[in-house]
């Protein structure tokens, strides 16, 4: 659901000296505009539409009017163009003069802003439209909105990033549990894998060492028998 902004209407109206269908097409685009707002449960985007012709039609007859381009961007504004909107009252705020004038289009550029999310520069949008205008209530209420969106915005951000904290540690708790459980079925296999000696085995397998080992001996005691009786011989002759 789109927040609850206050946008700064304002349709201004022609002056008597004004030609006769530029007269008409503002009169006709503040109808269509004004036909549009009646009804607050809906959004008429086809008397927006309307509107927004008729006052293109008086400005191609003064393009540089800025209290028509004022309403022109108003009726973008109400057919959810923000982005068009934006850099149209963006425009209008520069060009005023008028300490009042550049307040309105600072304001609705601040709405403009926060419908396409771009948060602190709506908020930078209403405190400059404060500074040219420090009196007006909706351009407080609307800043009021916008700032506490950017504390719903950090706090969500504050606890995604908790979120994927704990998330990690569960992963990488998760992954070690995985490893120790590797590593016990590897040492599982590994002994299963083993041959496994009968008390019989290890005791033939012991006897034969000995009996290897008694072959051995007896062997080096002839070796040496043998030596010591080619020296005698030797002595003898």
């Amino acid at each position: 659901m789109r927040p609850l902004l206050l946008i700064t209407l304002a349709l201004f109206l022609v002056t008597a000296a004004t030609a006769q269908n530029e007269r008409k097409f503002v009169r006709q685009g503040n109808r269509f505009y004004l036909e549009g707002i009646k009804d607050t449960t809906r959004l008429d985007t086809v008397s927006f539409s309307k509107a927004e012709t008729a006052y293109r039609k008086a400005l191609d007859k003064r393009p540089n009017d800025p209290k028509w381009n004022f309403n022109l961007q108003n009726a973008v504004y109400k057919q959810t163009r923000f982005g068009e909107a934006s850099e149209g009252f963006r425009g209008l705020a520069s060009q005023a003069t008028v300490p009042v004038e550049k307040a309105r289009a600072l304001h609705n550029l601040g709405n403009s802003l926060l419908f396409q999310s771009k948060i602190d520069e709506s908020i930078e949008a209403y405190k400059d439209a404060l500074r040219h205008n420090p009196d007006d209530l909706d351009t407080k209420y609307n800043l009021a909105y916008a700032q506490k969106m950017k504390q719903q915005q950090q706090q969500q951000q504050q606890q995604n990033q908790d979120q994927n904290k704990d998330q990690k540690k569960d992963q990488d708790k998760q992954q070690q549990q995985q490893q120790q459980q590797q590593q016990q079925q590897q040492q599982q296999q590994q002994q299963q894998q083993q041959p496994k000696i009968s008390r019989q085995n290890a005791e033939q397998l012991l006897q034969a060492l000995q009996n290897d080992e008694k072959n051995i001996q007896e062997k080096v005691k002839k070796a040496k028998a043998a030596e010591a009786k080619a020296t005698r011989v030797e002595k003898d002759w």
